[in-house]
């Protein structure tokens, strides 16, 4: 997911997203824990992914503020 397609997404959009990828890195956890896992590499984007949408949720907090 690039930056450019989460500064389109609205606040509620972010927070559905966020919340969308804390579930899939949830069950990619579970799935690491009981070996099922076929893709590790899924678990860094996703992790990448949720600060990404985070830390432009906080920029868009910040510029509504001001």
């Amino acid at each position: 997911m690039k930056a450019s397609d989460v500064r389109a997404f609205s606040a509620d959009q972010l927070k559905d997203e966020l919340a969308k990828l804390k579930k899939e890195q949830f069950n990619l956890r579970f799935q690491q824990a009981t070996g099922q896992l076929e893709k590790s590499s899924r678990i860094n984007e996703v992790r990448k992914d949720i600060a990404r949408i985070k830390t432009i949720a906080r920029q868009k907090a910040a510029e509504a503020k001001a």
